[in-house]
């Protein structure tokens, strides 16, 4: 899976002769290839297509690029300004885009003083391309999220009064690992109690106790792609109280979720659950967005937030994520992951959401 098509046919409307990805995930998203950090680079022209990385990724970058990209090895001799100038030099290159919101200063400071060509700033090419999932993204997304609810399944069998907060989130982390994941796709969030009013709260070594909510937000790695979900669940018994937040944040999410289509805005989707929970009197209790987008990163565009007034777009991704947070006392969020398709939208998600109690 490459996108370099997608990028080439975006230069000539720009006028750019090429772009230069730096950053890992937009490396990974037009090559298909992975590599850490800063371990790697492509430039893309409107012809040819190259790699470069050093030599503890060249042997595994030939097996997957090879056909589609002209591959270079960085050595303490040649580093990448060098490797670049040549490639500039020989296809006669004079404008190349580059990820100005990704670039360090002082990356952009070193290419711009050594690179024989003038710098555009072009992020903004790729984050419109990424929020634009094509069906093998799509596959990637809903393979990573069935690795995440088979880990969900075997945790039930954990969550009883003394387990503890720490100990479920590094199971998961197992689990998730056991069924296929390449990696976690962020730090597990799994808190129980009061601690549930923090919504990315850190596990503790907080025993669960007999009539709390637990709740875990957790996700996947799969083909370079991520997954995300929160369930929340009560262990024993739930009051009268819990059941009824609980129930508020699931009409939020369904409501949510029935907003988002292509052409609405991710302002209105999420108006729509938050009006939901404001109706139940715990507007004051709900501080975040609706949801963002996923994809190669666990945060990335179109977000389903009162910020964006622009129209969710025929293949994004977004996860459907309200909460209700009562500081000190509880809380409660639901999340899925939805994709906008030309009808509507679907749910990538397969995991029961009626209130489980353990």
């Amino acid at each position: 899976m490459n996108h370099v098509q997608s990028i080439r046919a975006r230069l000539e409307e720009r006028e750019l002769d090429a772009m230069l990805l730096t950053h890992q995930a937009n490396r990974f998203y037009a090559t298909g290839f992975m590599s850490s950090g800063t371990d790697g680079a492509a430039l893309i022209t409107r012809s040819k297509a190259f790699y470069f990385t050093d030599s503890r990724y060249t042997e595994a970058a030939e097996k997957r690029l090879s056909g589609v990209f002209e591959l270079g090895t960085v050595t303490a001799k040649r580093g990448y300004e060098t490797l670049f100038n040549e490639v500039i030099a020989s296809e006669n290159l004079r404008r190349v885009g580059f990820e100005d919101t990704y670039m360090t200063v002082a990356a952009y400071r070193k290419y711009r003083e050594k690179l024989s060509c003038e710098l555009v700033p072009a992020a903004d090419i790729l984050k419109e391309l990424r929020q634009v999932k094509d069906a093998d993204e799509i596959r990637a997304l809903t393979d990573a999220q069935r690795i995440a609810e088979r880990a969900l399944e075997e945790i039930y069998n954990d969550l009883r009064p003394g387990a503890v907060e720490r100990e479920i989130a590094a199971k998961l982390q197992y689990l998730m690992l056991r069924y296929g994941a390449e990696d976690k796709s962020f730090d597990p969030i799994v808190v129980s109690g009061p601690n549930g009013s923090l919504p990315h709260g850190v596990p503790t070594e907080r025993a669960i106790r007999d009539g709390e909510f637990v709740t875990m937000d957790f996700g996947c790695v799969f083909r370079g792609y991520c997954s995300d979900m929160t369930r929340t669940v009560a262990v024993g018994h739930a009051t009268d109280e819990m059941r009824r937040i609980y129930d508020t944040v699931l009409a939020a999410q369904s409501a949510g979720i029935a907003a988002a289509k292509a052409g609405v805005t991710g302002k209105a989707v999420d108006a729509a659950a938050r009006d939901v929970i404001a109706a139940a009197g715990y507007g004051q209790y709900f501080a975040h967005s609706f949801g963002h987008g996923v994809g190669v990163e666990i945060h990335e565009y179109p977000n389903a937030s009162s910020l964006n007034e622009k129209p969710l777009p025929v293949g994004a991704v977004i996860s459907a994520e309200p909460g209700i947070y009562i500081p000190g006392k509880l809380g409660v969020r639901i999340e899925d992951v939805i994709v906008i398709t030309q009808t509507g939208r679907e749910n990538l998600m397969a995991a029961p959401k009626e209130l489980l109690i353990l």
